[in-house]
């Protein structure tokens, strides 16, 4: 379109050549090329000229002119693209997965009961978060958080009905922080950090492996949803990964991959759905749920969301869809 424009000099005639029949459609186009350019930082009609490389963009400039009207000088600012650093990321991550050993399998429980499916969900647990006594009243740390997340599970399983399959719903906001800087990902909010974030990654693996085998040793198929949340952007990624390569070689574990924050899972003629709720309010989900996953929503009779995020009074966090 571009060059049909520069050849013949005008919409309607570079339109005509291509066999377009709005002309509109040819400076709709380069008027989105153009401002793609600029966020990159080409624009030489307002003398930006200085192109910022991958993963960033420019975000500003400042060009300073002399009396004669010539540009003396200039300033670039530029800031990571989101978008495309969440690409860079992913594909680093899936590198590094590739080498993991696998753990063997694990031996099958013995008889369980074949019709029913069992969904432990934990949701905004905020694993690294640190309570001060003398501020909230009571504790809050590392250690703390570990031992009683594997407890409740434990306290779950037990009590639960001896199902077939056990679904691990882990529903976003996992862990408090999302990178070395104890802050939101998306809005820079400064957060109360319980230990390095290296410390935080090692205690969520240690967990979620002691999910995962617990649940093994008392269903026979197990599935995981590691959903993202507003607060674990990344590190909910890397946990999806590594546990989708971790638990490669065991047939009865799998591990949703949703590239996209929004996770469906069938029983028989159950649909379960899981969002964060961080994107969605949850009276659109239904609609979406249904345009997104048209086949097993049309497959099933019984539909329900799991979501948290916002706080209700009452709270619960599991809603019939349909």
């Amino acid at each position: 379109m571009i060059d049909a424009y520069l050849e013949h000099g005008s919409y309607e005639k570079a339109a005509e050549a291509l066999g377009i029949k709005s002309a509109s459609n040819i400076g709709d186009a380069i008027r989105i090329v153009k401002a793609r350019a600029a966020t990159a930082g080409y624009a030489p009609e307002h003398d930006m000229t200085k192109v910022a490389p991958e993963p960033y963009i420019v975000k500003g400039t400042s060009t300073y002119y002399g009396r004669d009207g010539e540009k003396r000088g200039q300033w670039v600012k530029t800031d990571l693209d989101t978008q495309r650093r969440l690409e860079l990321i992913r594909a680093a991550i899936e590198g590094m997965v590739a080498n993991v050993p696998r753990l063997p399998p694990l031996p099958a429980p013995i008889a369980t009961r074949e019709k029913l499916a069992n969904l432990y969900t934990f949701t905004d647990y905020h694993l690294g978060m640190l309570a001060w006594r003398e501020e909230t009243g009571a504790p809050w740390n590392l250690e703390i958080a570990k031992a009683t997340l594997i407890r409740a599970l434990e306290h779950m399983v037990t009590r639960a009905p001896s199902a077939r399959v056990g679904i691990l719903n882990i529903q976003g906001d996992f862990m408090h922080t999302d990178g070395l800087v104890p802050v939101t990902p998306t809005h820079g909010h400064v957060l109360d950090a319980a230990a390095r974030f290296g410390e935080i990654v090692d205690a969520a693996i240690f967990v979620v492996r002691r999910l995962i085998d617990l649940l093994l040793m008392h269903h026979e198929e197990v599935h995981v949803v590691i959903a993202e949340g507003n607060h674990d952007i990344v590190s909910s990624l890397i946990l999806r990964k590594l546990f989708g390569a971790l638990y490669e070689a065991e047939p009865r574990v799998t591990v949703n991959a949703s590239e996209v924050p929004y996770y469906v899972y069938q029983h028989g003629r159950v649909m379960l759905a899981i969002h964060h709720g961080h994107l969605k309010k949850n009276e659109s989900l239904p609609l979406f749920f249904a345009a997104k996953f048209p086949e097993m929503w049309g497959a099933t009779k019984w539909r329900y969301c799991s979501t948290g995020h916002r706080k209700r009074r009452p709270a619960p966090t599991f809603t019939r869809l349909m």
